[in-house]
């Protein structure tokens, strides 16, 4: 069995892939729309960088006078939250919807746009209830099929986000984004074989993805086929090569091929351009820990446990760290935390048990006690028998 990096990353994976055309939503008329024809006008061939002025954050902010002269109007504040989602600044894009909806709240674009800065905020239930909202007021496209969907996916209903992506497909047979997710939803139902399928053909609708890489390159090194991981990560580096994700799979590639110094080498690359990687960190700590490492061992695997806390293995062998290094409070925590993670657990209790003893002073006499062989007993003869 594999562990997929699903909701380490993969629910927030993906968006640049679909950002311009998602995050500012066509709002009756006002916005432009992603697939407009060529403009009439040509940019100079020799432009002053210095003078350009463009991006979300500059779209949102020349709106501000545009709504000090039209303070009710309710487009202008939608037309804000798309341009400060797509900016990031999610906060004051949800304020705006909401303005935008105390103003008017029948457009039912403005609901989809709202369940987009809930979903970004991590609220699943609210996002999905906006998002019905705006489907029964008669919002379709297979891009609110995509939101549900990748929702549902952070939710690990993976049956019910297939539905919703299958749904995105019907309307856009090439949609990448739908086709990834699509993925990434029979990653978790366990479907390998579904899981390369969809995912290759999102490679194929849009190859500079560096996450689609990246999952591809990761399912290949958990099936020990790592000569193809390697193709996927490297192509992956050339696109993104600050991506740690990709970093870690061009050294587990190095690890299944037992380059072991290579891995190494690779998985610290990894840490120090994504902290947040849990994965490499375990690896380093492994190494640390078969090699009597305890003291390096330690501060990779308490960040790895920071982001993945029942991380198989990872805190048996923090634990033992502790305890090699005599650092016995902080091992009975840990044991203690074993225990309650694996209930009726004997041995886990007995170390608990037994380092927490040593924390508190007592040594515990693990000597084996000698066995004493029993003695038969002398039997009296009463007086007078004659024998």
């Amino acid at each position: 069995m594999y562990l997929c990096p699903l909701m380490a990353s993969a629910t927030t994976l993906f968006r640049s892939l679909f950002r311009t055309c998602l995050w500012v939503v066509p709002l009756a008329g006002t916005l432009v729309g992603c697939g407009d024809s060529a403009p009439d006008e040509r940019p100079e061939v020799m432009v002053n960088l210095a003078t350009v002025q463009s991006g979300p954050k500059i779209q949102a902010a020349e709106l501000e006078g545009a709504i000090a002269r039209q303070p009710r109007n309710a487009s202008l504040y939608a037309r804000r939250a798309g341009f400060r989602l797509e900016a990031g600044l999610v906060p004051a894009a949800l304020e705006d919807i909401n303005r935008a909806l105390a103003l008017d709240d029948s457009p039912a674009e403005f609901y989809f746009i709202k369940a987009r800065a809930l979903r970004a905020q991590g609220k699943l239930k609210l996002a999905l209830t906006a998002a019905e909202e705006a489907s029964r007021r008669g919002y379709s496209s297979a891009d609110l099929n995509l939101l549900v969907g990748e929702t549902y996916l952070a939710e690990r209903q993976f049956q019910d986000a297939l539905d919703q992506l299958d749904r995105a497909l019907q309307q856009e047979p090439d949609h990448a984004a739908a086709l990834f997710y699509k993925g990434i939803a029979y990653v978790g139902l366990q479907d390998t074989v579904q899981a390369l399928d969809y995912l290759r053909a999102s490679l194929s609708r849009d190859p500079r993805q560096p996450e689609t890489l990246h999952q591809l390159a990761f399912l290949s090194n958990a099936f020990r086929q790592p000569a193809i991981a390697a193709k996927y990560a490297a192509r992956g580096l050339k696109l993104a090569p600050t991506y740690g994700p990709l970093w870690y799979d061009y050294g587990r590639q190095f690890e299944l091929q037992n380059q072991p110094d290579s891995a190494l080498r690779i998985y610290t690359r990894t840490v120090q351009l994504d902290t947040t990687f849990y994965r490499a960190d375990y690896r380093i700590a492994l190494v640390a820990f078969k090699n009597r490492k305890y003291a390096n061992a330690i501060p990779h695997l308490q960040r790895a446990l920071r982001r993945a806390p029942r991380l198989a293995g990872a805190r048996q062998m923090l634990a033992e760290s502790y305890e090699s290094l005599a650092r016995y409070v902080e091992a009975a925590d840990q044991y203690r935390l074993l225990v309650a993670e694996n209930p009726g657990n004997r041995h886990w209790t007995y170390k608990a048990w037994k380092v927490g003893n040593r924390a508190k002073g007592i040594v515990v006499d693990e000597r084996p006690r000698q066995t004493v062989e029993a003695v038969e007993p002398i039997t009296v003869q009463p007086s007078g028998t004659g024998l």
